[in-house]
């Protein structure tokens, strides 16, 4: 949907109330507002949407929205996707609502998209968990529940007049393939949020307050095809020099959890593919790695190691003719490390939320990537709220109905603000 900037001017406000909100909700009194968030996660859960294909699930929540009251004016909709590498078939959508009571404009953000594992996923109630009724199925929980958690809040400001300060609502797209739809969202669309909290993953007390920055390498090995039998020695395998690379990353520390003095990192080859006969010197092998560090320089090292091995690799193995092969890579930042302060009003805000449900926040720190990594270095302080999800992208995925109903519910609190 293509929407206009616009401020207040014109826009009808009798509808809203004025009256000023609790200043804490106990069980009791949000009862019926976790009735709703559990039938409209139910929903979004059998709702696909891979990453790269999520038209579906954002055409489903832009008619929500509508339903509940959404002005066209108040959606927005950019072309992440076409600035994507992987391009795909929708942007992400912001809901971006003028204040009715004063204090800064706030983001709550999510991600649509789900793992290919996710595809066919049919969520059943069992007890206090939503689980996949199929055992070979992972559920969507990640990141469903955020969804879920983001959008019941907006639903109850539209439908029921709640009075909030300056508020955008965004999902994005693209989050399990490198954070692509925060990296290439339109913030201009955003309304320029000083506070955001973004719900995704684990314990709906775990505040991720900082998260590891990771970069991505596709390496590309060309090796001299010829015939495996009757003359061997006139090739140079691929699958030869990938392997000399392997070994060495693997006995030097390079692979796996990287520990060198202080430093501490990651990588990861963790896609390969190559040959197609067992009669032919394989010509050609693909790798799809990663490298991962708290610190931006320590990574760069780790990068550098997989760089230099591969390409030692590939002067050590020769044909008959002393011809070798090629090697070549092409690397990206996926999204930089970043560290909130201890004090980033975001944080407090989000524990004090927590508490007043009862809970016991908890700070952390992910050797993972959040879409909080790429609003972070576009200047929007962002903490990640944790939503019940447990055993995100297995079989074994389940949503804990309790922990999601705190998440609802505190981020109702924050959207309504204090």
């Amino acid at each position: 949907m293509t929407a206009s900037k616009r401020g207040t001017a014109g826009r009808k406000t009798p509808g809203r109330k004025t009256a000023a909100r609790p200043a804490k909700r106990g069980p009791a009194a949000i009862a019926p507002v976790n009735r709703r968030a559990r039938a409209l996660l139910l929903e979004l859960l059998k709702i696909p949407g891979a990453s790269g294909r999520e038209e579906e699930i954002i055409g489903w929540i832009v008619e929500r929205l509508l339903g509940a009251g959404a002005a066209g004016g108040d959606l927005h909709r950019d072309r992440a996707h076409l600035r994507s590498p992987y391009k795909g078939s929708a942007g992400n959508l912001a809901l971006v609502l003028p204040g009715t009571a004063p204090g800064p404009r706030r983001m709550l953000s999510a991600h649509v998209d789900t793992v290919p594992l996710c595809e066919g996923a049919r969520p059943i109630v069992a007890g206090d968990f939503i689980v996949p009724a199929d055992k070979a199925t992972a559920l969507g929980a990640d990141d469903r529940c955020g969804v879920a958690a983001v959008l019941q809040a907006a639903l109850e400001i539209l439908q029921q007049g709640l009075p909030h300060p300056p508020l955008t609502c965004l999902w994005t797209v693209q989050e399990e393939v490198g954070l692509q739809g925060a990296r290439c969202c339109a913030a201009g669309m955003l309304g320029r949020p000083k506070l955001a909290f973004n719900f995704d993953g684990g314990s709906s007390e775990k505040l991720t307050i900082g998260a590891t920055g990771g970069y991505r390498l596709d390496i590309r090995i060309e090796g001299i095809a010829s015939h495996a039998g009757n003359a061997p020695e006139e090739g140079v395998s691929a699958v030869a020099v990938a392997s000399l690379a392997v070994a060495q990353l693997q006995k030097k520390g390079w692979h796996g959890l990287i520990r060198k003095g202080r430093h501490r990192g990651t990588s990861n080859l963790g896609a390969i593919q190559g040959g197609g006969a067992t009669n032919v010197v394989a010509p050609l092998v693909e790798i799809r790695a990663e490298a991962r560090s708290h610190d931006p320089a320590f990574r760069r090292q780790i990068v550098a190691a997989i760089e230099n091995e591969f390409q030692a690799a590939a002067g050590q193995v020769k044909n008959v003719d002393g011809r070798r092969g090629k090697v070549s890579i092409e690397g990206r930042l996926d999204y930089e490390a970043f560290r909130l302060d201890e004090d980033e009003p975001c944080v407090l805000l989000a524990e004090e939320a927590i508490r007043r449900d009862g809970g016991k926040p908890e700070r952390a720190i992910s050797n993972g990537g959040v879409d909080a990594n790429w609003f972070h270095a576009r200047g929007i302080p962002t903490v990640t709220l944790g939503c019940g999800q447990v055993n995100p992208h297995t079989a074994a995925e389940r949503v804990c109905l309790p922990e999601f109903d705190r998440a609802v519910r505190v981020a109702l609190w924050l959207a309504v603000g204090q």
